[in-house]
């Protein structure tokens, strides 16, 4: 069986945040990876997976949301109407943070991302009919937790300059 021979050189090269190329070697073409590991997916399927997962989550949370709104209730006009809405609104800022956070530095990259997820858990928190201060004490906690999580791995995994190391 013929394989493909290693290529010579260091780390594969990618696009940086500020746009220029770093690193050596030849990218996705030789089937390496930005982090040194193979990539075994195609760029189709990123690409499928960048707008699918967001509508996947988007339309679980909107059921969650509305199960949690009609509370065992029968399912109405509304309540459909409520859970198309929270699924539009979740869909379209996840998109937004998946698209923007990446360009802003690793502590707010970090903060924008737990900011959401804070903010989504804290929403479905709501719609159980607990008291604002409940929702948005459990929305912080989860938003510090994700924040401790994501500062700890852009810090191990960027350089000053935010650029990816191994």
């Amino acid at each position: 069986m013929a394989h493909a021979a290693p290529t010579p050189g260091g780390r594969p090269s990618f696009t940086s945040r500020l746009g220029t190329r770093t690193g050596t070697g030849t990218g996705t073409r030789t089937g390496i990876g930005i982090n040194g590991l193979p990539d075994i997916f195609s760029g189709r399927v990123h690409r499928a997976a960048r707008y699918g997962l967001p509508i996947i989550l988007g339309l679980v949370y909107g059921y969650w949301a509305a199960a949690n709104r009609r509370d065992g209730g029968p399912i109405t006009g509304w309540n459909l109407l409520f859970g198309f809405v929270t699924v539009i609104a979740f869909i379209a800022l996840c998109l937004a943070v998946a698209t923007f956070a990446p360009r802003l530095d690793r502590e707010l990259h970090s903060l924008v991302k737990s900011a959401f997820a804070g903010a989504a858990i804290g929403f479905l928190y709501s719609q159980t009919g607990e008291s604002v201060l409940r929702c948005a004490g459990l929305g912080v906690a989860v938003g510090a937790g994700v924040f401790l999580v994501f500062f700890y791995r852009y810090y191990t995994h960027e350089d000053a300059a935010g650029n990816r190391i191994r």
